[in-house]
């Protein structure tokens, strides 16, 4: 590991070795202007393994990159009108734009819903580096997962072990980095481009707020189960942490068993999944990456009284590692909902109706996240 510090080393230097370092494979640590990220190219199938056991991956997250422009960023992304509004308004600065990839980069840098988030750093020393580098690389934050937010380099070498410090092959130390938030993630592969994440942007008032509630159009029941999908992984540590409870409403043959359906495949469950109007719920168990749990498919139609419902014992079923897709939520809500405060478990709700759009079939989702309770 070497370290350069930008005080006594001139820029041209700097960009000169770590760009060697990266054409070579290896991994850099670099200031941006929000925290310290780690880079590698992003078209190197083993540079990208080794940033991947440096700091162990979100389960099917993208990493995010990092280009000099947005021509660049066009090699690698498909830019749509949303997304060039935000580059235009944005970048350079504290935003990832999520845009779906082109199939360029090294497998495990896009999403498994073939995604990619690309940041332009409002920090020139980044943007020179990439530009002579003339590829993409990596811009995931330089922390350990779970770690303390990487404002120094002893923040990061504080909390490695002594194998990840062996993969480090360069930091580039500007001494402690203004105490600023991480990136906005904003997606712009649905319908409605959607926050991810807060961050800097939102600290500063420069973006609006997330929403609680936005609208997704879907044209297709496979584009339900993607959306579905998409849901859980943005809403993946949470169910390992708590558990989600996903409400369900809509008239008959909205799609609310669509839905289910796409939360099934996204757990890699193989099994039929139909509508549990009978049984009231059916359970399905799952592995996916090393998370082990259920999902209960319920559907509530007939629940008339929070009676009915604690003789269905679903309360004993909210716990870690267990995902709830509920029809008819709001037959059970009231009664659920001071469990759930309790074990303070986030619900997702999701309000299907037909859409005005003029495409056959289409449906309008109508999403409520409540996380805080």
């Amino acid at each position: 590991m070497k370290i350069v510090k930008t005080q006594n080393t001139t820029t041209e230097e700097i960009v000169k070795r770590a760009a060697a370092v990266l054409s070579q494979g290896g991994l850099v640590i670099y200031p941006t202007e929000t925290v310290y990220g780690v880079g590698v190219d992003v078209t190197n199938e083993a540079a990208v393994a080794k940033l991947l056991s440096y700091k162990s991956r979100r389960e099917g997250k993208p990493l995010s990159m990092a280009v000099a422009d947005e021509v660049m960023a066009s090699e690698y992304v498909e830019l749509n009108e949303q997304a060039r509004a935000l580059y235009a308004q944005f970048m350079p600065g504290p935003i990832t734009v999520v845009s779906k990839s082109k199939g360029l980069v090294a497998e495990d840098v896009a999403s498994e819903f073939g995604n990619l988030g690309v940041r332009i750093p409002d920090y020139p020393l980044v943007r020179q580096l990439v530009r002579a580098f003339g590829r993409p690389v990596t811009a995931t934050s330089a922390n350990a997962s779970g770690r303390k937010r990487p404002y120094q380099v002893s923040d990061i070498l504080a909390n490695l072990s002594e194998k990840q410090k062996s993969l480090i092959d360069l930091i580039i130390d500007a001494g402690e980095l203004p105490k600023n938030e991480p990136s906005t993630v904003i997606d712009t592969t649905l319908s409605t481009p959607v926050t991810l994440r807060g961050g800097e942007l939102a600290e500063r008032k420069l973006v609006p707020e997330a929403e609680a509630d936005y609208v997704l159009t879907s044209g297709s029941e496979e584009e339900t189960k993607s959306i579905a999908g998409r849901i859980l992984l943005k809403n993946w540590d949470m169910v390992k942490q708590t558990g989600l409870v996903i409400g369900l409403e809509g008239p008959l043959g909205a799609g609310k068993t669509v839905f289910a359906k796409g939360v099934a495949e996204f757990l890699g469950i193989k099994e039929n999944i139909t509508s549990p109007t009978y049984t009231y719920l059916e359970e399905y168990g799952f592995q996916r990456h090393q998370t082990t749990g259920q999902f209960y498919h319920l559907d509530m139609w007939k629940v008339e009284s929070q009676a009915e419902l604690e003789r269905l014992r679903v309360t004993e079923l909210l716990q870690p590692n267990n995902v709830l897709a509920i029809e008819w939520y709001s037959q059970v809500e009231p009664w659920l909902t001071p469990v759930m405060t309790k074990l303070n478990l986030p619900a997702i709700k999701v309000q299907i109706k037909d859409s005005e759009a003029e495409q056959v079939n289409a449906r309008e989702l109508l999403i409520t996240e409540e996380y805080e309770r």
